[in-house]
């Protein structure tokens, strides 16, 4: 063991270190990092190095400006920051707000005088309300709420929001080390169950989750807001909305219902749009062919008095003759619509038979043999059983003719 040995005792035995010489060590050691040099002249009275052994003072001044230089520039060096172009630096001055900067190199006093947080704006953050992860994951406590008509109903959204003011998000945000998720998730559970308790749960379920998620954005950044928080709510979208598990089976049978309700409505509403502008237009016809047949009737009835009118001063200057005109007209108007006549005659049981059809082809134009056979007197027809019309029509025109004969 060597005399210079730090773990041999002071008698030369082996025991706890000297203390004395770790330090006489260490001296020298720092001596030779700063340019100390040892005393060799003392190597009489010690030899060896044992301890006793002397040394000249080391030169402190020149390192010890160094080593401060260095100490010094990392100390200014660590006041340098790199503010990205999404991002907004703010510099705290023992603790309290002092500046903002902009993005590019910034300087700030090293610690402990001043310290820079890096805010970044542009990020999209996310919470996630009355469930976690997926839709499976539910958060009863959180999903289950109230609407006006007193029903219960699961309804499960997400909200993204950034930071619009990193001097409010820092200084008024409690919770910032969580980057305000808490305050965020607190004024989207509070607000969407002021929004669904003010609607029906028909609504929620069905035609109003738009609407739902726009009012409940807007609650949202007033809560927000009104805490100066430096929070804003880029959008909240609604994931799911339906009736609690115990009573889903319900539910869907009565929107099941609905629907069936809404499909019969729909059909009942296509028949009655086909049918009811058939109807309309059907009766509309009629009213029109009435009010037609009305107006004919009424001129001809006013032309058939106009008429009689002109003749009646013609009649009381010849009655017999007038008589005898309207008799021959009504036979003619009567004749026209008939082809066949049979005549009764008077005193005997055989009828006459004109065959009025045969005569009137006979009688045309076009037909010269037709015409010279009617010169000839028709033969008598043999008495045949005549049929109900045409037997009235023939006794009607006897009936006329009496009656004309009558008046005569």
């Amino acid at each position: 063991m060597s005399q210079n040995d730090p773990n041999r005792g002071r008698n030369g035995q082996n025991g706890p270190p000297d203390l004395d010489e770790v330090f006489r060590d260490l001296n020298r050691k720092l001596s030779r990092l700063l340019g100390g040099k040892p005393n060799n002249g003392g190597q009489g009275g010690n030899q060896g190095g044992r301890p006793g052994a002397s040394f000249t003072p080391p030169s402190y001044k020149g390192g010890a400006a160094v080593v401060v230089g260095v100490l010094a520039a990392l100390w200014l060096a660590s006041g340098f920051y790199i503010v990205d172009a999404r991002e907004e630096g703010v510099v705290l001055r023992l603790g309290s707000y002092n500046r903002l900067t902009e993005p590019g190199l910034q300087w700030h006093a090293p610690y402990p005088f001043e310290k820079a947080e890096i805010v970044n704006l542009t990020e999209l953050r996310s919470i996630e309300v009355g469930y976690r992860g997926s839709a499976q994951n539910r958060v009863p406590e959180e999903s289950l709420m109230l609407t006006s008509d007193q029903n219960i109903i699961d309804v499960q959204l997400s909200v993204q929001y950034d930071i619009k003011d990193a001097r409010a998000f820092l200084f008024n945000n409690a919770a910032r080390e969580r980057d305000g998720k808490d305050l965020v998730k607190q004024a989207a559970e509070t607000a969407i169950r002021e929004v669904v308790g003010r609607n029906k749960v028909d609504f929620v379920l069905n035609e109003g989750r738009a609407q739902i998620a726009a009012d409940a954005r807007k609650l949202i950044q007033d809560v927000l807001d009104r805490y100066r928080a430096g929070i804003r709510v880029a959008k909240v979208n609604i994931n799911d909305v339906q009736p609690p598990q115990a009573v889903l089976a319900a539910f869907d049978d009565a929107v099941k219902a609905g629907q069936d309700k809404d499909k019969l409505r729909n059909e009942g509403m296509a028949y009655a749009n086909e049918v009811v502008p058939k109807a309309k237009g059907m009766a509309s016809r009629l009213v029109q062919e009435a009010e037609g047949y009305q107006q004919q009737v009424v001129e001809r009835a006013q032309g058939d008095a106009e008429r009689f009118k002109q003749v009646l001063p013609e009649y009381n200057k010849a009655p017999k003759v007038m008589r005898d005109r309207l008799y021959l007209d009504m036979m003619q108007q009567i004749m026209n619509n008939s082809s066949k006549v049979l005549v009764d005659q008077k005193g005997g049981n055989s009828l006459l038979y004109l065959p009025l059809d045969k005569l009137t082809q006979m009688a045309s134009p076009g037909a010269a043999a037709p015409a010279q056979a009617s010169a000839t007197p028709a033969p008598e027809a043999p008495a045949q059983p005549a049929s109900p019309p045409a037997a009235k029509n023939g006794r009607d025109a006897s009936r006329g003719r009496d009656f004309f004969g009558a008046e005569r």
